[in-house]
């Protein structure tokens, strides 16, 4: 730009002064060096031969701003509900706010003509896009904490039996296929015996189940995938899990074979594979359970209350959306293609797989759920969690960082008493 200014500074007296056919000449070499269009360096050259105006510069008025669409009684509402969803994006919000409206009201979280809630507001919040909650919702949104540590281990012995399920494989037609992992909750160091919390992800519904264990021996992790297939309200068909040796073992295989579940694993160093259960392990363990180190019974006590809430707000209430190909943008690029968010609850249901009593089962489980208890109850397993291991995880990175003054023992040698 300051080339390009330097050139209109160059041209713009001899263009003002020059004659009809020497203007165009001198338009078209500008075009030349600076790539402008002849109509802009016309406006640029223009503009740089006028001579600079001698009277004061008059003061601007200052643009009135906009007139907000929705009233600060519908944004204040708005936060409560964000807040009672688990923070949901405006794009799930905004599908999922209906039922979050519903639940809160039959519950008498949200009242008409009660902390600024009225019939008024409820038809606002309705109204709102997923641009303007994410928009309104700026100054409450916050940010997250620290990073954690990767605890897998290769497991040789088994791993040549088990197929290999990639990346680019089609996603499975019918629930019931998950994709598991398990996350250490070791704080800043690997040393000693620490929580693990297994995680299982359908690839389709996107149902959850999570759980947390003392280590991860074979008998804690069959533990928690016998819980599973129990309490997950659809048939377990099939388990995809990474190369870790605390799934591929004889009796996890063993159990898989005996209840014919479909046994794959992801390939080494792949993280892709396995997108759908990493990305789990990020917005719901390492969101709802922190990065610090967890190592006593009481707290996997609170882990295990906590994530029996998170389950249900996201199986219930959170939309989620799923990639059903690939497409092109307006400038021909290609992009991915989503359908409709969903609740997880949703997908079942439209899937025809549950009998008319289990649905009906299901849907009523749903309208028991107070997102604004849900929401409080969360609060407190991470209010405790907090208590207990907090000030145990600070100190022990403390002591992962090295002194800044040399140790003046070193060499030393000092005589036997």
């Amino acid at each position: 730009m300051k080339s390009r200014a330097e050139i209109t500074s160059k041209y713009a007296k001899a263009y003002r002064k020059a004659r009809k056919k020497d203007k165009g000449t001198m338009l078209d070499e500008v075009v030349a060096v600076t790539g402008w269009s002849r109509d802009n360096a016309r406006r640029r050259l223009a503009a740089a031969a006028r001579p600079p105006g001698s009277g004061r510069q008059v003061a601007k008025r200052p643009r009135k701003p906009r007139a907000g669409k929705f009233s600060y009684d519908a944004v204040k509402v708005l936060q409560r509900v964000w807040a009672a969803s688990g923070g949901q994006c405006g794009k799930y919000l905004a599908v999922s706010m209906r039922t979050q409206l519903d639940a809160l009201e039959r519950h008498g979280e949200l009242v008409f003509g009660e902390g600024r809630y009225s019939p008024d507001v409820r038809a606002e919040l309705l109204a709102m896009s997923a641009a303007s909650i994410d928009r309104y919702l700026a100054p409450a949104k916050a940010t997250d904490q620290i990073k954690g540590v990767s605890t897998t281990k290769t497991s040789p012995l088994l791993r040549s039996s088990i197929k290999v399920r990639k990346a680019g494989d089609e996603v499975e037609s019918e629930p019931g296929f998950f994709e598991g992992d398990t996350v250490a909750h070791c704080g800043p160091t690997l040393a000693g015996e620490f929580t693990r919390t297994v995680n299982l992800t359908d690839v389709l519904l996107g149902w959850v189940f999570t759980r947390s264990v003392r280590n991860n021996a074979h008998i804690h992790i069959l533990s928690v995938l016998k819980a599973a297939v129990v309490e997950i309200p659809f048939e377990v068909t099939g388990l995809d899990f990474d190369n870790g040796s605390e799934f591929l073992n004889h009796a996890v295989i063993g159990w898989a074979g005996e209840r014919g579940i479909y046994f794959t694993r992801s390939r080494p160093y792949k993280k892709n594979d396995q997108a759908t259960i990493e990305s789990k392990n990020n917005h719901l363990v390492r969101k709802y359970g922190f990065y610090y180190r967890y190592d006593t019974t009481a707290e996997r006590a609170v882990l295990n209350r906590l994530w029996k809430l998170v389950n249900d707000r996201l199986n219930y209430l959170t939309p989620t959306k799923k990639p059903i190909g690939f497409g092109s943008d307006a400038n021909g690029r290609r992009k991915r293609l989503y359908d409709t968010p969903a609740t997880p609850l949703d997908r079942l249901l439209a899937s025809g797989i549950l009998a008319p009593a289990q649905q009906a089962e299901q849907i009523a489980y749903r309208d028991s759920l107070n997102p604004a208890k849900i929401a409080r109850d969360i609060a407190e397993c991470q209010g405790q969690l907090l208590i207990l291991a907090k000030e145990k995880t600070e100190q022990l990175y403390l002591a992962t960082i090295p002194s800044e003054l040399p140790d003046v023992r070193r060499g030393v040698r000092t005589k036997a008493s």
